[in-house]
């Protein structure tokens, strides 16, 4: 039993390591191009921490809880690390090619409504509240009309990373 214990102890040691030396062995197949990518991650550190975690505990505990001995004990160790590192490495594929949302740009403010805050002056620049992915983001403001503080405003145009060119909206 001890030597399942010290393999169990020895995979959370990697585990840990990994957290240090993340993607290690990540490139280990990268030069066989007959198998497409299908082996991407397979041997990175966090699969091989839990498939040696899995075997060595699952071992230990078939011996502590059956009468099974101890080359059962390693076949059921075995079967379970395997099925925890093909988790692991299914899971850790599945997150790492998960897509996410566009990142808002300033040209997706065009069209967008937002709230004066500081008074712009005719062919000056004031200050708007507009709201840019689902967050209020303030940006200096041109317009060709004054317009006063609190009133409604359309963007027209994009200047730069932060201004704006609106226009007043009229009720």
């Amino acid at each position: 039993m001890t030597w399942f214990l010290v393999a169990g102890v020895a995979g959370l040691a990697v585990l840990a390591l990994s957290l240090v030396v993340d993607g290690l062995l990540e490139g280990l197949f990268d030069g066989v191009s007959f198998l497409d990518g299908l082996l991407d991650g397979l041997f990175s550190l966090p699969v091989l921490a839990g498939t040696v975690s899995m075997l060595g505990f699952t071992g230990a505990l078939t011996l502590a809880t059956t009468d099974l001995g101890t080359g059962a004990a390693a076949g059921i160790g075995l079967a379970a690390g395997l099925a925890a590192g093909w988790l692991t490495w299914r899971l850790t594929r599945a997150l790492m090619s998960g897509t996410t949302a566009a990142t808002p740009r300033g040209a997706d403010l065009v069209g967008t409504s937002g709230a004066v805050v500081t008074a712009i002056p005719a062919e000056g620049f004031g200050e708007v509240l507009l709201s840019l992915g689902g967050q209020p983001v303030k940006y200096a403001a041109r317009s060709t009309v004054a317009v006063p503080r609190g009133a409604e405003v359309w963007v027209e145009e994009t200047l730069s990373a932060t201004a704006v060119r609106v226009r007043l909206v009229e009720r």
